[in-house]
């Protein structure tokens, strides 16, 4: 890692690294190419990304946060943007950010050209996501994460202050 006296905190389009490949690993269509700008000028609490979905590719799965809130700017291209459970076509200036708990939502790219977006969020110490249509949910602490059936989960309670 870099230390703070040498990590740079302008990071030039020409001199962003090449992009990398990822995909959810709960969705067959999801195929993201992106670049972590946060981390290229060290922020540790909140995440900034620009990311490209090619034609006919996913962003992740349907998907709802408990902790950490998600914004989203189209910078080009078209998507739809699944949000609690409706379809939206989005488009280059639109902008959509999910408080929590937040609603599920989801983005595609069904279009011939890629959808090129920002998105950003916090970077808590635990989130709990949930996958509505799975029946999943994922618990996260630190950089350990477990994959739950939903109904598997027990009430346990309120918490007593």
């Amino acid at each position: 890692m870099t230390s703070d006296a040498t990590r740079p905190q302008l990071i030039r389009r020409d001199d962003r690294p090449e992009e990398k490949v990822g995909a959810h690993p709960l969705n067959a269509s999801s195929e993201m190419h992106y670049v972590s700008l946060g981390d290229l000028v060290g922020l540790e609490r909140i995440g900034v990304h620009v990311i490209r979905l090619p034609p006919g590719k996913e962003s992740c799965v349907y998907h709802a946060h408990a902790a950490e809130e998600e914004w989203l700017y189209i910078v080009a291209g078209r998507g739809i943007a699944e949000i609690d459970g409706r379809e939206h076509e989005v488009g280059p200036g639109d902008f959509m950010g999910f408080p929590t708990p937040s609603v599920g939502h989801h983005l595609r790219n069904p279009f011939d050209h890629d959808l090129v977006y920002l998105v950003g969020g916090e970077r808590r110490d635990m989130e709990v996501g949930t996958f509505p249509e799975l029946g999943k949910k994922v618990i996260r602490v630190g950089r350990e994460a477990w994959l739950v059936d939903a109904d598997d989960l027990e009430p346990f309670g309120p918490r007593e202050d």
